[in-house]
């Protein structure tokens, strides 16, 4: 499953960045994230709860940051063991384009899931990756909106 898109956010690149490498913040903004914290320089362990059609289950595990050229871009790397219901494992580029001030965040997002579900089917993943994804950019719009509006 593929997902392409972008969220424009009324605050200065820098701020943006560092939102995206705040834990507490990304906690709020990720639906269902339970806990998110670093391991190193470059990994967070996070625990979400989410439920997709009629699999609820709760994913354990981990996050790594690769390719980072600060505050322009970077690959997150991502995979979770959610039990019976399966896995889900992924990668998203994501990039911070400077205009004014405001700042374009473009993402590239590629995503598999296995065991129960898998056989959801990929038209009821597609679609619930996608509003989860419209949920996460909205609830991070707002609140670096809020931080910017603060600072």
């Amino acid at each position: 499953m593929d997902m392409i898109g972008e969220e424009r956010i009324s605050a200065p690149r820098q701020l943006v960045w560092e939102a995206l490498n705040d834990p507490d913040m990304l906690r709020q903004c990720i639906p269902g994230c339970q806990s998110l914290e670093w391991i190193s320089p470059s990994e967070l362990a996070a625990t979400l709860k989410l439920r997709i059609g009629p699999v609820s289950a709760s994913f354990s595990g981990g996050i790594t940051l690769t390719d980072i050229n600060a505050p322009e871009s970077y690959t997150i790397l991502g995979e979770g063991k959610g039990g019976i219901a399966g896995f889900a494992q992924g990668y998203a580029k994501v990039t911070l384009i400077d205009e004014g001030a405001e700042t374009l965040l473009q993402y590239a997002a590629q995503a598999q899931v296995g065991g129960k579900l898998a056989q959801l089917g990929s038209r009821l993943i597609g679609s619930s990756s996608q509003k989860l994804a419209t949920r996460f950019f909205a609830d991070f719009n707002k609140a670096v909106m809020d931080k910017a509006g603060a600072a």
